[in-house]
């Protein structure tokens, strides 16, 4: 793989850098350097932005609105979106639901659901894990009964609960597995469907995560009717859709290029913050073999990303590799928020207001490192646990 930039490449990157310069919403950036909570427009501002320039789904089919740019372009675009401490794009309709819908959905769902979210009209959230039903999610419990409504219409009719639907408060739609077979095994009876979060019977509950912050919630589904124009693919085989939506999920969870970039931030904090020994906390020798083994991995990391791209680009989708990926990615950010939090020493206590925001005790550097701490040892759970990403490996890969 030739990773040396050529002069387009050169050109290009150029272009991304000051597009971001000078197209970034200046508000957004204000409130993301106070640390202040975002509202749902803030979430969406940057996305609209790259919607109105065609930037904002190089993954998608040229002839949907994707960029048709090279693997390379893509690595530089990310690269530079990390460099300049964007928000990153909401991933749950762009990066997980539209490739099920442009793969499996009809022409009429296609043009239905996927203009929204290539602009940002519409919010969607994950309706995937349940109370019982996380690492095991073909365990799922929430049912779906096929009936006729009183227009002569077929409906489902869905019951359950849903855990875990990350900002589904500002949700518009969802897309969630339910079981519409209960008498098949557990994969075979299964169906994915596209649920409007204002249908009568849908209940959004906040949970309130261990730093302080609302970001996930309960999803409870009581008799909520859903047209059957809504499932994607055929009844009773949403699982193939849930695995091709978990593997693009996977690969995105990776973060390489954040994490370099917090890979870089820390290094700078460690020249300037005092070590145990009285000098800077780089010249502390376990501290610096701790950084040292970091950018090792997430170099390893930054190459297996590498390669899935190019495979991506020439028609090879997300597979097994993705929970590779997704292992590495997760354990390499906790390791970064430990050491953050490390660096920061007893500067890393939060102070939170009572709307929320996180003031800090000391320098801006150290200000949130704690509750990104905390909210962070998630990441290897999510998106199916780490532990699982094994098992996968171990069967996909190994062939054990």
């Amino acid at each position: 793989m030739n990773l040396d930039y050529s002069a387009e490449d050169l050109a290009f990157r150029d272009e991304v850098r000051a597009f971001i310069a000078e197209n970034y919403p200046a508000d957004l950036r204000r409130k993301q350097d106070a640390r202040e909570p975002l509202t749902k427009e803030d979430q969406l501002a940057w996305h609209k932005v790259l919607a109105k320039k065609g930037w904002v789904a190089p993954g998608w089919p040229k002839e949907l609105g994707g960029t048709g740019w090279t693997p390379t372009q893509k690595y530089i675009w990310n690269e530079e979106l990390a460099r300049a401490d964007c928000l990153p794009t909401l991933p749950f309709g762009l990066s997980m639901l539209a490739p099920v819908i442009y793969t499996f959905g009809t022409d009429e769902q296609k043009k239905r659901f996927l203009p929204g979210i290539y602009n940002g009209d519409v919010w969607w959230c994950q309706g995937y894990s349940e109370p019982g039903a996380g690492s095991d999610l073909a365990s799922l419990k929430t049912r779906a009964e096929r009936v006729t409504g009183d227009d002569g219409k077929e409906y489902y009719i869905v019951n359950g609960q849903k855990t875990w639907t990350t900002l589904g408060q500002y949700a518009d739609w969802g897309f969630f597995l339910v079981r519409t077979d209960p008498n098949a095994k557990p994969q075979s009876g299964i169906s994915f469907l596209l649920i409007d979060m204002k249908s009568p019977g849908v209940t959004v509950r906040p949970i309130i995560t261990l730093e302080g912050g609302h970001e996930v919630n309960d999803v409870f589904l009581d008799n909520v009717k859903v047209p059957v124009d809504q499932r994607i693919f055929h009844e009773n085989q949403g699982w193939t859709c849930a695995k091709a939506l978990l593997a693009h999920e996977r690969s995105g969870i990776a973060g390489v290029a954040r994490s370099k970039r917090g890979l870089e931030k820390l290094r700078t904090v460690a020249a300037t913050e005092s070590g145990d020994h009285g000098g800077a906390l780089i010249e502390d020798a376990f501290f610096r073999r701790k950084l040292a083994e970091l950018e090792i991995d997430l170099t390893a990391l930054e190459f297996t990303e590498l390669r899935t791209l190019a495979g991506e680009s020439s028609g090879k989708g997300p597979g097994p590799e993705s929970s590779i990926l997704k292992i590495k990615g997760t354990e390499i950010q906790q390791r970064l928020n430990e050491l953050a939090l490390e660096a920061a020493g007893h500067y890393g206590a939060p102070y939170l207001r009572e709307d929320g925001a996180n003031m800090g005790v000391g320098p801006d550097y150290a200000r949130g490192v704690a509750g990104e701490y905390f909210n962070g040892r998630k990441t290897s759970i999510y998106g199916g646990s780490n532990e699982i990403q094994r098992n996968i490996i171990a069967k996909m890969v190994l062939g054990l």
